[in-house]
């Protein structure tokens, strides 16, 4: 086996860990935890797709990382503003 295709399994492992988990809600989707093995999944997906290129693949591994990025980032924000509205 291919070192790309190694690595294109290991995200799909990621993404499909991350759903397993928080369909059996051992992992909320607002933890970080849920957005790391997203963020792995999309970067792993799209180095394999840099040696089998997949336009379609390609696009929707982008879009999810794009998504998991901003939902990340909106996830700590709030988790932040949550925490200075509880210490006044």
């Amino acid at each position: 086996m291919e070192v790309h295709t190694f690595v294109g399994l290991i995200g799909v492992f990621c993404y499909l860990l991350a759903y397993a988990l928080v369909q059996m809600r051992k992992l909320l989707i607002s933890s970080d935890s849920y957005a790391v093995l997203n963020i792995i999944g999309g970067v792993f997906g799209l180095y394999s797709l840099s040696h089998d290129f997949n336009l379609a693949a390609c696009i929707s591994q982008t879009m999810w990382l794009i998504f998991t990025l901003i939902g990340m980032h909106a996830s700590r924000k709030r988790r932040y503003a949550e925490k200075n509205t509880h210490q006044f």
